[in-house]
């Protein structure tokens, strides 16, 4: 039997040493080349020194163009049976082609979190006003997601978002958190014990603005209190892609040290004794908290850093939004020993209860191949995604063939 072939579109080549959404895009493809799929990577974006590295797997490279025929010729060698968008604007930049030249093929798309929602709470924040989520970024996220047959949603609480304030089908959305190993007796004894373990640690990549700000929180409202409670403490600071402005808050009388990038995320995480995470806005699910329970680091955070990721399971460590209390839980936390190892232990029960790949990967595949063997009444059940898939509806096609002529004749300034 010949392998299904999927096709990745990517907003950039992945990097999962920089973020939560290079880990996320990575564990989707392990799992369809696990599942025996021929898997294409392709991105009109150019690599870095950290981009992932699929030499040593069988997926194939290809480097495409934007608003350019080119990727139609492409689709109509690869013949693809999937498509995986990266995220919504690259379905609006590739989606229609994909349509005209492969209209047999699923369209999926990976949302990585909701803008929309991430945005809102962006202005919300940065405004001190109610949160507003029918902003021009919904709306083109939300006819993305209807565009396409599948939607991938990494949080329940996105889910709920777009069925009800949204009123997105539930057959056009489907859950699937983060794919992890689940943590073994093994893998509790490698870790450093409490009394080997030191500091607080934040890290998050820059380019994405709740880290930034999150950041700008420590070192003004949190950090102060903080550091005088705990004199002997340090807080260490990483991420990629630090700009001058998060350089420059560096302070080592003040124990507030910036460190750029972390090479390994996790093993950078182990070292420390707390976790510190006061977010203030943002959407989905933060890969940070993750990679700290993988390696027993409990974690300080709000309700919006926590949002959908424990269940109905305790956090491992503390969740609170009163700036005030969570100075002084995070004293608590960092001083009482068995505090700490009851959270580090809740820590475990979320990712081998919630996040274990074996709970979602075979079910994921079902999903996917019942829609392929019946597509069409998928299809025809998706009216509205229909209507947008119509042509007087498709003004970023028309958008993409106007930059693409100009490009050929090398016109400018129109």
């Amino acid at each position: 039997m010949t392998a299904k072939k999927l096709l990745i579109i990517g907003f950039v080549w992945p990097e999962p040493t920089s973020s939560a959404a290079g880990t996320r895009m990575i564990q989707l493809v392990d799992l369809f080349l696990g599942k025996g799929y021929q898997v294409t990577f392709a991105s009109a974006a150019s690599k870095s020194d950290f981009s992932y590295d699929f030499s040593g797997t069988t997926v194939i490279e290809q480097e495409i163009k934007l608003n350019d025929e080119s990727f139609n010729t492409f689709l109509k060698e690869l013949k693809p049976d999937l498509v995986l968008f990266d995220r919504f604007m690259v379905e609006e930049q590739y989606g229609w082609r994909v349509q005209q030249e492969c209209p047999n093929a699923l369209r999926l798309l990976d949302t990585e979190d909701l803008h929309c929602l991430r945005s809102a709470r962006q202005q919300s924040d940065k405004k001190k006003q109610a949160l507003d989520l029918f902003s021009d970024t919904a709306k083109r996220e939300i006819a993305s997601i209807l565009r396409c047959d599948l939607s991938l949603i990494i949080s329940e609480v996105e889910m709920d978002i777009l069925k009800t304030r949204f009123k997105i089908d539930a057959s056009l959305i489907y859950y699937l958190p983060f794919l992890e190993k689940e943590i073994t007796p093994e893998d509790i004894e490698k870790w450093l014990p409490y009394e080997d373990r030191a500091d607080f640690v934040f890290i998050g990549n820059f380019l994405h603005e709740p880290n930034w700000n999150t950041v700008q929180v420590l070192k003004t409202k949190i950090w102060p209190t903080l550091r005088k409670k705990l004199p002997h403490a340090n807080l260490n600071i990483y991420g990629a892609y630090p700009s001058q402005k998060v350089l420059q808050l560096n302070n080592k009388s003040e124990k507030f040290l910036i460190k750029g990038r972390a090479i390994d995320a996790k093993e950078t995480i182990a070292k420390h004794r707390i976790l510190l995470a006061p977010i203030q806005f943002g959407a989905g699910v933060k890969g940070k908290f993750i990679d700290a329970m993988q390696v027993g680091t409990p974690s300080v955070t709000t309700s919006i850093g926590a949002e959908a990721m424990k269940g109905d399971l305790e956090w491992n460590g503390i969740i609170e939004d009163d700036l005030d209390l969570f100075v002084e839980k995070a004293v608590t936390l960092y001083e009482d020993k068995n505090t700490w190892q009851i959270a580090q232990q809740n820590g475990v029960k979320i990712i081998n209860r919630r996040y274990s790949a074996k709970y979602s990967e075979d079910e994921f595949i079902k999903e996917v191949e019942k829609l392929v063997s019946d597509l069409n009444t998928h299809r025809q059940n998706n009216f509205f995604g229909q209507i947008l898939n119509h042509h007087t509806a498709q003004s970023t096609k028309y958008m993409s063939l106007w930059i693409e002529e100009k490009n050929k004749f090398g016109v400018r300034g129109l």
